[in-house]
């Protein structure tokens, strides 16, 4: 039988390693570190829809770059909150030393 160290995913965090809006080739941001993923990923949701909204706005009102910029640094947040959830997810569990050695029947 395998055992790994899984934590729950209610126990999962960001880790805080992906930036977001550069400044002349440097991360100006990050996403926090030690954010529950729930939290983090209904944030991102906020960010798009408002992102959403000022889309809409722009399509349809005159002098719109104000929109559009907005929109622009919203939909950059919510990226780097989504890709930051995805690394956490994408961590593959850790192995017990029983596990990783090789075994005597290979």
């Amino acid at each position: 039988m395998t055992k790994t160290d899984t934590p729950s995913p209610s126990e999962l965090k960001t880790i805080g390693f992906t930036p977001f809006i550069y400044c002349k080739n440097q991360a100006l941001f990050h996403v926090s570190r030690g954010v529950p993923l729930a939290d983090a990923l209904a944030q991102a949701s906020d960010l798009l829809h408002f992102a959403k909204k000022l889309t809409l706005d722009a399509a349809y009102a005159k002098d719109s770059d104000r929109h559009a910029c907005a929109a622009h640094y919203l939909t950059a947040m919510s990226k780097a909150v989504i890709d930051d959830v995805a690394k956490v997810l994408d961590r593959r569990p850790v192995q017990t030393t029983k596990e990783t050695a090789p075994s005597k029947n290979s």
